[in-house]
Parts: structure tokens; C-alpha cells; sequence
């Protein structure tokens, strides 16, 4: 009766054991796994530079005046503590009008304005330099790359947004109406010029 008191004792402790271990190697698998998941939900949030603000459309009335131009911008957000040189990144719509940042270097916890119309660039504002307007305003995406031409982040609105969620794409019409989209002519087509 003692030697089974003992031997059952005996068992306990390495069933103890054994699960402890166990328990052990699945905290450890599942850590990583857990970490990643978290980084992958969250990740552009800690992204180190990302598309922060957009303002598609211009709160004045469609004049194409410079003023109207300008109050159509995007803002580009460092999220690190050091700065980023902007040399040679590019801010792209998706008919693929791009404006390149030249000599800017965006420094850490601080955001830029990408402004539609002219202007003298500043450490908190750019401008592209044009005479109509850039962002669609009922469906488009703002892709930023980098130098080496890779992605960076995008922001998307409207139409293209939900398409490109269900893995679709509707090709969109542009027009220079009030009540149709941005910039161009009657035929569909922006000035794609950029400076």
C-alpha cells in the first residue's frame, strides 16, 4: 500500500512535470504567433512613414483658382523619431499622375501637405505646382513609394475602395462638371502635366 502511495506520488510529480513543459513550449510557440498577428492587424499604425490625411475635395466652390487648388492636399505622416529623406519618393493617383518629392526630408513625429496647386514649398507644406485638380472626387487611391519605386502605403476612397475590397476594378470616368468628377475635359481626361 505504501510502494502504490509512493509509485502514484511518484506519477503525479511527472504529470506535473510533463505539463509544465508542455505549457511551456506552447507559451513559447504561441508568443510569436500572437506578436505577429498584432503587428499584422496594426501594422500601419507603426508604420514608420505613412498617408495620414487626405482632402480630396476642395471645401471652396470648383473654380480651379490656386486657393481652391491648394485646400486639395494629402498629408504624408513620419511616425519615427528620426527623419526620413523624401528625395525621390513619389505620391501617385491611380491613373498614375505623379508628383516627386525633390530635396525634402521629413523629420520624426511630423507630417508634410502635399498641396494640389503652386506654392512656395515649406517644412510643413509642398506643392505640385498645377493648375487642376488631382484627386477624384468620388472614387480614388493616393499610393506613396519610395526611391526605389516600392510601396509605402496608400489611401483609398469611394468606389475603387469597396471594388478592391471584394477583388475587383471598375475602371472610373473623370469629368469637369461640378456634379462629375475632377479637373479635364468633357472627354474624361485630366491634364496630366506635372511639374
Amino acid at each position: 500500500m505504501k510502494e502504490d502511495l509512493v509509485s502514484a506520488a511518484s506519477s503525479v510529480r511527472r504529470l506535473t512535470a510533463a505539463a509544465a513543459i508542455a505549457a511551456g513550449i506552447v507559451g513559447a510557440v504561441a508568443l510569436p504567433a500572437t506578436a505577429a498577428d498584432h503587428d499584422h492587424d496594426h501594422g500601419r499604425r507603426h508604420a514608420e512613414v505613412v498617408i495620414s490625411d487626405v482632402q480630396h475635395v476642395s471645401p471652396d466652390r470648383e473654380t480651379r483658382s490656386n486657393r481652391s487648388l491648394n485646400r486639395e492636399w494629402v498629408e504624408i505622416t513620419n511616425n519615427s523619431r528620426r527623419t526620413v529623406n523624401l528625395d525621390g519618393w513619389t505620391l501617385a493617383d491611380r491613373e498614375g499622375h505623379t508628383y516627386t518629392f525633390h530635396h525634402y526630408r521629413l523629420d520624426g513625429r511630423s507630417t508634410v501637405r502635399v498641396h494640389t496647386g503652386m506654392g512656395r514649398d515649406t517644412r510643413t507644406d509642398v506643392y505640385q505646382d498645377r493648375r487642376v485638380y488631382v484627386w477624384d472626387r468620388f472614387a480614388d487611391t493616393a499610393t506613396l513609394r519610395n526611391d526605389h519605386g516600392r510601396f509605402v502605403d496608400d489611401a483609398s476612397w469611394g468606389r475603387h475602395h469597396r471594388d478592391e475590397d471584394r477583388g475587383e476594378h471598375r475602371g472610373d470616368h473623370r469629368d469637369g462638371d461640378r456634379d462629375g468628377h475632377r479637373g479635364g475635359d468633357r472627354d474624361g481626361h485630366r491634364d496630366g502635366d506635372r511639374h
